[in-house]
């Protein structure tokens, strides 16, 4: 991420998936604890969905200083245990160390994603937390992902793939198989440019409960997105 201006325009329309939030927060609570790291906070919208003040500390780590302005305004007053810092994680502390590292559907906006995913390893105590949520299924890739700066989408294949050689993994899952079939109907079908909020909002309210369901009759064998947690060890 050479810019630091974000280019995306879709934070603001998917800030308000209440749904989507609440089942990533059911499938990442266990893991947040202790000092986390949160890479690319964006709006801080994920930032108030998982963070339900549990943790010690919460650094909300976003290179866009415009975003990370909204941050410090509509965030942190709401939240004791959370902080602001401009940057990628490249330029950020060396000496500071974590019980998790947490990448909310950023690692797909950076070039060499190897190489992100071992830096951050090497920023996690004994025991500490490696948590992506990223884009799932090549074959989705739309002109709206690359006018937000997706460089792809993942397989569990591909992901597992990168994961650096200090951790080892606790999960890796699809999510919202349900959500799926809407993306490939967009795609085949409607050729949307970007989601509108009523998209969101039937997505969010009807297509995301399903999934909590379809996801788990199908052991998280399929969907829209794919969540990997990797371990390191003690």
């Amino acid at each position: 991420m050479t810019d630091s201006r974000y280019a995306g325009t879709e934070l603001e329309v998917f800030a308000r998936a209440f749904h989507w939030k609440a089942y990533v927060r059911s499938e990442t609570h266990a893991y947040l604890t202790g000092d986390v790291l949160e890479v690319g906070a964006g709006i801080g919208a994920a930032t108030q969905a998982l963070n339900d003040g549990t943790p010690s500390r919460w650094v909300c780590l976003e290179p866009d200083p415009a975003l990370a302005a909204r941050i410090r305004t509509d965030v942190l007053p709401s939240l004791a245990n959370c902080e602001v810092a401009v940057g990628a994680l490249s330029d950020f502390d060396p000496h500071r160390a974590f019980n998790a590292v947490l990448y909310m559907d950023v690692l797909e906006h950076i070039k060499d994603d190897a190489a992100e995913l071992a830096r951050a390893a090497d920023r996690l105590r004994p025991g500490g937390s490696l948590i992506v949520l990223a884009p799932a299924l090549p074959w989705l890739y739309t002109p709206f992902d690359k006018a937000i700066g997706h460089y792809r989408r993942y397989t569990r294949k591909s992901l597992r793939a990168i994961a650096p050689p200090s951790v080892r993994e606790e999960k890796c899952a699809y999510l919202d198989a349900v959500g799926m079939l809407a993306s490939a109907g967009n795609r085949l079908l409607l050729h949307s440019a970007a989601p509108s909020h009523a998209q969101i909002r039937f997505w969010d309210g009807l297509l995301v409960p399903a999934s909590r369901i379809a996801d788990k009759l199908l052991w998280n064998c399929i969907g829209r997105s794919v969540l990997a947690v990797w371990r390191k060890a003690p």
